[in-house]
């Protein structure tokens, strides 16, 4: 078969199928064109997912009847000249225009700020005709009508108008993070109107506009620099976790990206502080020259090249585990006002199903519960401060009762201004209840001494210097494996030894564990040679532990830490506070479980209409 030269139609149909993937796929070039003109507002309007109408409005710098006719051509552009190498637009391909206006019906109509008359063009599959005057205002109007009309086997690949209109949303939203100084308006006949103003130089403002004020209550700010590469944002603690990885954003020169090396990097700086399963809440910008990045990897634009990698995953990770370090140990404020909403929540119903509940509606001649006018009010007679430390210290000289008659009385508790407070009460042998200067403290004991084990470890194993201290068992303990497993065990026996568990092998199918880690005290160090067995497995590599010692540490300090159900003595409470507020990390436990919630006076007077 003879070769012969496609038409232009079909090769913008053919490039179509790369850029334009979905309704989605075309918000995303037109909102990236209005952005580059300079717009300051832009309004999205969608119909039928986007599959039936897209139109993108902006009051960006607007185009001339000819820049309309070269704008419908392909790799016609006016934003970069022949240097792939300095990028500094968000479009540069010329493909995008062309390639919607092959397999829809697109209309643009603009104008310039010093023209006196618009324009507008209009291109049916792949068919354009020339430009003609418009009435238009200062802008630029695109108009996508019947998407793949032209192509319609792709309409057979679309998802529900809900579903498209859903990506549609995200593109807007992650626009308009990479964005506060654009006001964003989205609206149709199939979506909900959102509206996100500009917040100029606020970010955080427009982070709270997108993800909600609950991110900016559990977020700390990144600023970090290495080597010509400039990190900024702000990543969530990590009890501030999501069931998924949406709510993770990354920038890269104002460009939204999503780049499996940016994401590994994050998943790298939470590793051991978010539990299996969840993810963290970031939001990343990084600034670098344009010739260390290539943009031009793919069509979409959205994967990104970095000339070293490593430098950019070093900083992300080392900028993110520091930051946790100084100030990522708090507690979530999502957890405290989850426990206040279990508190203030209506009468359990009587009726004998249990898990519901039922509210009674008000008596129509009994007005609402007026605290101020109550009989009952206890605030006139009782002191103003309420629940304060002054307050409260009478009761650290009273005896309280115990049910052990044989039990010395504790003594007097101080340390509420420490951070964590002061321990008060044992609840159930496994939580302690503590009194801060304006609130109180509940800890999960287990959770809390695990991620100190932790912690221990990780700084001897850093240190390197000696290997960990252990204790030798008077009866070595057997453990009855597979072969197979048993060869993994020995092959890191000595690594094992460093973290001071001290194996043999016993025969072809058993392994002899002689010595355990001091630190650990008394263990079922039977149980922890299995889950390490099981654990080498699922990692199928034989390069050693390197890169594996924080994952082993993890699982020996579940396995000598303080247990649920064992009653601490006052000062046993205490001394775990104040190692608590001395370790980094301290806030959540090594699966990412939190260790402590705190609820601030505010909150429990709130509870008893005391404010």
């Amino acid at each position: 078969m003879a070769i012969h030269q496609l038409s232009e139609t079909l090769i913008n149909q053919i490039a179509a199928g790369e850029v334009v993937e979905r309704p989605a796929s075309v918000v995303k070039e037109l909102v990236e064109n209005a952005v580059d003109a300079g717009a300051t507002r832009i309004e999205i309007a969608t119909s039928g997912g986007g599959k039936t109408l897209i139109r993108v409005t902006d009051n960006g710098s607007g185009m001339t009847p000819d820049d309309l006719a070269l704008a419908v051509r392909r790799h016609c552009t006016s934003k970069i000249t022949d240097d792939l190498l300095d990028i500094r637009t968000l479009g540069f391909r010329g493909e995008a225009l062309p390639s919607i206006g092959s397999v829809a019906r697109l209309k643009i109509t603009s104008r310039m700020a010093d023209s006196d008359m618009g324009h507008e063009i209009v291109v049916e599959g792949g068919r354009h005709c020339e430009a003609r005057p418009a009435a238009a205002n200062r802008g630029t109007i695109v108009e996508v009508r019947d998407l793949f009309f032209a192509t319609p086997a792709r309409l057979k690949f679309m998802k529900s108008e809900r579903a498209e209109a859903s990506a549609i949303t995200e593109i807007v939203r992650r626009m308009a993070l990479a964005f506060p100084h654009v006001r964003f308006l989205l609206s149709g006949t199939d979506r909900t109107t959102l509206d996100f103003p500009a917040t100029g130089e606020d970010r955080l403002a427009r982070i709270a506009q997108i993800l909600g004020k609950d991110f900016t209550e559990n977020a700390i700010a990144l600023d970090a620099w290495r080597e010509g590469v400039e990190l900024t944002g702000h990543a969530g603690v990590p009890t501030f976790n999501r069931g998924n990885a949406l709510h993770q954003y990354a920038f890269v020169n104002g460009r939204p990206v999503q780049d499996r090396l940016l994401a590994s990097a994050l998943r790298g700086a939470y590793a051991e502080t978010v539990p299996r399963g969840r993810h963290p809440v970031a939001v990343l910008s990084i600034a670098l020259d344009p010739a260390l990045v290539d943009v031009n990897v793919h069509p979409a634009k959205s994967d990104v090249r970095f000339r070293d990698p490593g430098l950019v995953r070093g900083l992300i990770v080392g900028a993110i585990r520091e930051a946790l370090a100084m100030e990522g140990d708090r507690a979530s404020t999502v957890a405290a006002r989850s426990m206040a909403a279990s508190f203030s929540m209506g009468a359990r119903s009587t009726n004998g199903h249990s898990g519901a509940y039922a509210y009674r509606p008000a008596a129509p001649a009994v007005a609402g519960y007026d605290v101020a006018n109550s009989p009952y009010r206890p605030l006139d007679s009782a002191p103003s401060q309420g629940f304060s430390e002054g307050e409260q210290a009478p009761f650290d000289t009273i005896s309280m009762p115990s049910a052990r008659p044989s039990a010395p009385m504790p003594a007097a508790l101080n340390g509420a201004d420490h951070r964590l407070g002061a321990a008060r009460a044992q609840v159930h042998a496994n939580y302690i209840v503590s009194q801060t200067a304006d609130g109180l403290v509940i800890v999960d004991q287990h959770a809390a001494h695990e991620r100190l084990v932790f912690e221990a470890f990780r700084k001897t194993l850093l240190a390197g210097d000696q290997p960990l201290a252990s204790q030798g068992l008077l009866i070595p303990e057997i453990v009855d494996l597979p072969e197979e497993d048993c060869d993994r065990l020995i092959q890191h026996a000595d690594e094992l030894a460093k973290l001071g568990l001290g194996i043999e092998r016993f025969g072809p199918g058993a392994i002899a564990i002689r010595e355990t880690p001091a630190m650990l005290g008394e263990i079922d160090a039977v149980a922890l040679v299995r889950d390490l067995a099981d654990e080498m497995a699922e990692w199928d590599d034989a390069s050693g532990l390197a890169a594996r010692l924080d994952h082993v540490a993890a699982t020996m300090a579940c396995y000598g830490s303080v247990r649920s159900g064992r009653v601490l003595r006052p000062e046993e409470m205490n001394a775990l506070l104040r190692q608590m507020e001395a370790t980094p990390g301290s806030g959540q436990c090594n699966h990412g479980r939190p260790t402590y919630i705190e609820l601030k006076l505010a909150d429990i007077e709130r509870l008893f209409g005391r404010s």
